[in-house]
């Protein structure tokens, strides 16, 4: 997650997924939604302030957030001192709760798709940059993440997207190698980070392209 949303474009990235008997998923712009524009707008009216300084400050600061190397209050804090400014305690808890309000949309569609491939005893996997506060909030809300082999959350594994280390983990956490496993993804550098590990790659545009290309129905 440590980046702005950017549109998708088809790439050449074959998927041929009938034979990879792993699908390893995205979280955000694939299964989930990205970052509601109502959420944002909370978010920058919390803070306060100029909305292009706190969204510089937010999205610069957020990798190290995402990789689990801060906690949340300490990401905020981080914040407010790149705005010239203090947040209290209780702005910070407000913060860290709108954030993660503003991540949690989740592609009915998308879970459905999950769904029917676990139904189906399609190996699922899912690796995402999320920070600890939303991560725990999910795993509280979704009982659909019971149907993935490995969760791969950035801010436990010490990698995120698109570092060498998230893909590799991922394979060792499912012990295969790299071209039993299909990665779906709606960031181009991502799916090629994984590519250059072996990684079969599926730029995400939508659930009727990945359904095609998953060899499935409807």
């Amino acid at each position: 997650m440590n980046h702005p949303p950017a549109a998708a474009t088809p790439g050449p990235h074959p998927a041929a997924a009938a034979d990879h008997d792993i699908v390893l998923f995205d979280m955000f712009g694939v299964i989930a939604r990205h970052q509601s524009e109502d959420g944002k707008d909370r978010l920058a009216a919390l803070a306060g302030g100029s909305a292009p300084a706190f969204w510089d400050a937010y999205w610069t600061l957020r990798p190290p957030y995402d990789r689990g190397d801060v906690t949340g209050p300490a990401y905020w804090r981080q914040v407010a001192d790149a705005l010239g400014t203090d947040f209290t305690p209780a702005q910070v808890a407000r913060l860290v709760e709108a954030d993660v309000d503003s991540w949690s949309a989740v592609d009915a569609s998308m879970v459905d798709l999950v769904e029917e491939l676990a139904a189906a005893g399609r190996p699922v996997a899912l690796l995402s940059n999320i920070p600890e506060e939303l991560a725990a909030s999910y795993e509280e809300r979704y009982a659909w993440l019971k149907h993935f082999r490995v969760c791969a959350f950035s801010c436990r594994i010490g990698h995120a997207k698109p570092e060498p280390g998230a893909y590799r983990w991922c394979l060792d956490a499912l012990g295969v190698t790299p071209e039993r496993v299909l990665f779906v993804d709606d960031r181009d550098e991502n799916i090629r980070a994984a590519e250059a590990l072996g990684v079969r790659g599926h730029l995400f545009t939508g659930p009727a392209r990945l359904r095609e290309a998953l060899g499935l129905s409807g």
